[in-house]
Parts: C-alpha cells; sequence; structure tokens
C-alpha cells in the first residue's frame, strides 16, 4: 500500500515503516559520529522506549555506551490494510540494529502502568540479566488506571485558580489567536497528579526493589520538562506544574530507601512529540524556540539532548538545581534565548509567524515522529506495513 500521513489535529493515524526506520538509523548514526560513551550502565530499561526521548536513550546506552537494553512501551501492531503505530515501527527498526552489533534487546509491548506487565518485566530481567544498573521512565499518556483501586484516572492540562488567557497556535492553518482556559476543578488537577505525577515511577521501583533486581549502584532517571516563564500560566503554574511536584517528591523518596543518588528526575529542552503537541500554548512557545536556537547555534532535537546527557550530566559530581533535578534545558533557559524569545513573543501574530518562529520546522519535525519527510525515503514505493526491512 501508499502510506501518507493522515493528520487530525495533534494526532497522526498512520505511520511509515520505511521512514520510521530510517529516522532510527540516522539517530544512531549521530551516536556513534560522537563515539563511545566509557562508564554507562550495561544493563538498561527503558520505559516509554519506543519515541521521543525514550528511543533516544535506548539509542545511546546501546550504541555509544555498549549496554543491552528492555524496553517497554503500549503500541498498535499494523495489519494488510492498517499501519501500526510509529513505535512499533520503531521499536522493529532499532531490534534490527542492535542486533547487527551483537547486542539481543528485549522489547514488551503492553500497559506499563498495569502490574501484570511489571510481573513479566521482572521475569524477563531475571532470565536476561540478573540485574538492572539503571532504569529510564519516559512513559507519557493522558490516561492511567490505578492497579490496585482499579479506578482510571483522565489528566487535564488546565491552570489551576483562574481563568488564563494565553496566545496560542493552531499548527494545522498557522493561525495565532487568544483563548481563555478555564481553571480544573480539585478533581482535575488530582487525576492529572495520579497519571502524570511520579506515582508510577515508584510503584516500578519499589516492585523492582522487592524482587531483588536492582543491582548495587543503581541509578533510576524520570524524564519531565519544566519550560520558562512564557509556559508556566498552564505548565508550571497549572495541574501539570502539581504533578511535576508529586515527581519530585516521589524522587526524594526513591533516594529515601535506595541511596543519595539513586533518583534524579532530569529537566530537558521543549522538542516536537505527540504529547507536547497537545498542550496550549507550546507549539507556539516551540516554533519560536526552535528558530531563536537554531539562530544561536544551540537547537538540540532528542537524540542530541539524551547524548549530552549522558555523556555530560550522569557522573558523580554533576550540579544539581535547587530540587535535586539534574537540568539539560541549560541551553534553551539561558539568558540570551530567552531574552530574545521574549522580545518576540508579543509581536507574534499570523502575519508575523514566517519572520518570528519556524512553523515549518515544526510540522517537519511532528511528521518525521511518524516516519514521514525524511530524506531518502521513496513514499510513492508500494509498502507492505507488516515489514520492517533490515
Amino acid at each position: 500500500m501508499i502510506i501518507e500521513p493522515r493528520v487530525r489535529g495533534f494526532i497522526c493515524t498512520t505511520a511509515h515503516p520505511a521512514g520510521c526506520a530510517t529516522n532510527v538509523r540516522e539517530q544512531i548514526a549521530y551516536v556513534l559520529r560522537k563515539g563511545p560513551l566509557a562508564g554507562c550502565p550495561k544493563r538498561v530499561a527503558v520505559l516509554g522506549c519506543s519515541t521521543g526521548y525514550g528511543l533516544a536513550s535506548r539509542i545511546v546506552a546501546t550504541f555509544a555506551g555498549g549496554a543491552e537494553t528492555i524496553g517497554v512501551s503500549l503500541e498498535r501492531e499494523p495489519s494488510e490494510t492498517r499501519t501500526g503505530s510509529a513505535g512499533w515501527y520503531n521499536n522493529r527498526a532499532f531490534e534490527i540494529e542492535a542486533e547487527k552489533i551483537g547486542r539481543s534487546p528485549l522489547t514488551l509491548e503492553g500497559d506499563a502502568f498495569s502490574d501484570e506487565l511489571k510481573k513479566t518485566f521482572i521475569e524477563r530481567v531475571r532470565e536476561k540479566f540478573g540485574q538492572l544498573d539503571m532504569l529510564v521512565y519516559s512513559m507519557a499518556a493522558p490516561v492511567r488506571t490505578d492497579p490496585v483501586t482499579g479506578k482510571t484516572w483522565r489528566s487535564a492540562i488546565k491552570p489551576l485558580g483562574a481563568p488564563v488567557e494565553i496566545k496560542t497556535l493552531n499548527t494545522e492553518t498557522g493561525e495565532v489567536y487568544e483563548t481563555t482556559l478555564a481553571p480544573a476543578s480539585e478533581d482535575e488537577a488530582t487525576a492529572t497528579v495520579a497519571v502524570m505525577g511520579g506515582e508510577d515511577w515508584k510503584r516500578w521501583i519499589d516492585q523492582l526493589a522487592d524482587a531483588g533486581v536492582l543491582a548495587p549502584g543503581f541509578r533510576t532517571l524520570d524524564y519531565t520538562y519544566i519550560g520558562s516563564q512564557l509556559t508556566w500560566p498552564i505548565y508550571w503554574k497549572g495541574t501539570l506544574g502539581r504533578a511535576k511536584v508529586d515527581l519530585d517528591r516521589k524522587a526524594e523518596e526513591i533516594r529515601a530507601r535506595l541511596g543519595q543518588d539513586a533518583a534524579r528526575v532530569v529537566a530537558l529542552k521543549a522538542v516536537v512529540t505527540q504529547a507536547s503537541s497537545a498542550i496550549p500554548v507550546v507549539p507556539l512557545y516551540g516554533t519560536v524556540l526552535f528558530k531563536v536556537m537554531k539562530q544561536l547555534g544551540l537547537h538540540e532535537g532528542c537524540i542530541e539532548q539524551i547524548d549530552r546527557l549522558f555523556r555530560t550530566r550522569l557522573g558523580k559530581e554533576v550540579a544539581l538545581d535547587e530540587a535535586q533535578r539534574i537540568r539539560v534545558d541549560d541551553w534553551e533557559l539561558s539568558p540570551e534565548v530567552q531574552a530574545e524569545v521574549a522580545r518576540r513573543w508579543p509581536l507574534l501574530t499570523t502575519e508575523t509567524m514566517g519572520e518570528l518562529a519556524d512553523l515549518a520546522e515544526y510540522r517537519s519535525q511532528f511528521l518525521r515522529l511518524f516516519g514521514f519527510g525524511i530524506d531518502g525515503v521513496d513514499y510513492a514505493q508500494d509498502v507492505d506495513p507488516r515489514v520492517v526491512t533490515p
């Protein structure tokens, strides 16, 4: 079949197997150009392994650090007439490339929030590794079912306390407009913390520790985004911010059990992901940020960010912020970048987008998530959606 992108709002319902595989190989090539990574953990788990920062972590650990990995993600398998999820193709492409260098990656596809998958995961870790040296938690989901109560929580990305008027962007039409966001109820805020806070992360670590599959010196990282003051009304000062406070609290609890260096929240820069595309103000901020950072020679995607994290931020002497987080959003939040973004912000209109922002880059990066718009891929070719070619 001929596979084309079908985009509805912030969702693309199709993915291209050859495009996804090429995207994975390009990220691997970047890491290989940077050279071997000394001191990398050798037995690494990545939860949310199939896209974005999670996929980048698995690539860096494997192809720079020489690690064996076990990954977890929730995917849609392809059929003869329907494409799979981009993550399904990314997982297959990663496995193919890792096996070429003698690795034997293991991927579990299912609901990482469930205790059933955690139990299966522990069994596989015992069989494959014995113990783990590192676990990366890089999951983003709008819904989570509590494995104890059976209650399903649905997050609500809203401000707290009072309505907020913000400038935002329709990424399909390019229209910049003002919108008013109603504040969250207390129940909505509680639900957002239950989905996007640190409860599931800590549950994973507690169950792995109880099972005896964490090696001495084990470390876990949970990826987050804090952002700048321009995004704070909907982000840090909203329901998401409350979830992030919970994440910091859970990191403290893990450190109290496993040691002072055992758990870190890692603040990363803004990038295009399907999750971030759904958050009001973030796409508009991203289009301006990308243009400014590219002009200053500071722009990074997921693979560049995670490669820098693994090479420069995981040592014993790394600087931490006041909440004991590792920061890799330092280039985004540098005074030079933020001053220029802030200067452009009030000037942004539908008419000035071309001059002040880079919507084309944003759209391109969004489509790349699903394997489209990638150089060297013949999109006119008839392909079997069930096959990722080695």
